[in-house]
């Protein structure tokens, strides 16, 4: 039962120190959510969360090794991202000065298409299930206390998480989803606080979304030369 429940807060641990690190996709639901709101933060969130979950279901029977297969095909896949990105990027300047409640329905739902498309070229995901992902899925234990030094002999056997278990995956998805919902809501705590908040946080959203635009693009031209 203990193993069980670590296993658990392992995997959501993991989830969240997947989801939470500054990068492209925290740039979209960031800037979602100090021009939209909330509930537009979290479908932008969802969207990649899909994405996340597109790969694992393509990890689970092997698919996503066909990208690294074919260089090509991962170059192509990696140039859209970085084209998508700095044209998103664009468009987050574009809307910085905007009213904080944005204007409805339609501008939530291109959150979660955008970050959603962004999230499938996203190399740094597709590298993800390919190498950490692949081992989630492949049955084993991992004894987390005893490779440490000085205490892994007194500690070992206290914390063994399994992988490939549907414990280890629930809190896997569970931590990404916690952070999907929380930081959105601290954003927009935040903005209520702070009237300048929103442009600063869009316009460094359009930054980061263009530096990630420039190195995918980058990138893809190394692939594909």
């Amino acid at each position: 039962m203990l193993n069980a429940l670590s296993t658990l807060v392992a995997g959501g641990i993991f989830g969240l120190a997947i989801a939470a690190p500054p990068g492209p996709m925290n740039a979209i639901i960031a800037e979602e959510s100090v021009l939209r709101g909330w509930l537009a933060g979290v479908r932008a969130g969802l969207g990649a969360f899909t994405a996340d979950v597109v790969f694992f279901l393509l990890a689970l029977y092997g698919a996503v090794t066909f990208v690294e297969t074919y260089p090509t095909v991962r170059g192509v896949m990696v140039g859209a991202g970085g084209l998508l990105m700095c044209y998103f990027a664009y468009g987050a300047a574009k809307n910085a000065t905007q009213n904080f409640t944005g204007d409805g329905h339609d501008d939530e739902q291109n959150g979660f298409k955008k970050a959603f498309v962004l999230a499938l070229t996203n190399p740094y995901q597709i590298v993800f299930w390919l190498t950490i992902g692949v081992g989630l899925l492949q049955p084993g234990t991992i004894d987390v206390f005893a490779p440490l030094p000085y205490i892994g002999q007194q500690l070992g056997g206290s914390l063994v998480v399994e992988t490939g278990s549907t414990l280890l995956l629930a809190g896997f998805f569970g931590g990404i989803l916690f952070w999907v919902g929380g930081f959105p809501a601290t954003l927009v705590a935040a903005e209520r606080r702070m009237d300048a908040v929103a442009p600063v946080v869009a316009y460094l959203s359009a930054g980061i979304l263009a530096l990630f635009g420039v190195l995918f693009l980058s990138d893809a031209v190394a692939t594909l030369l």
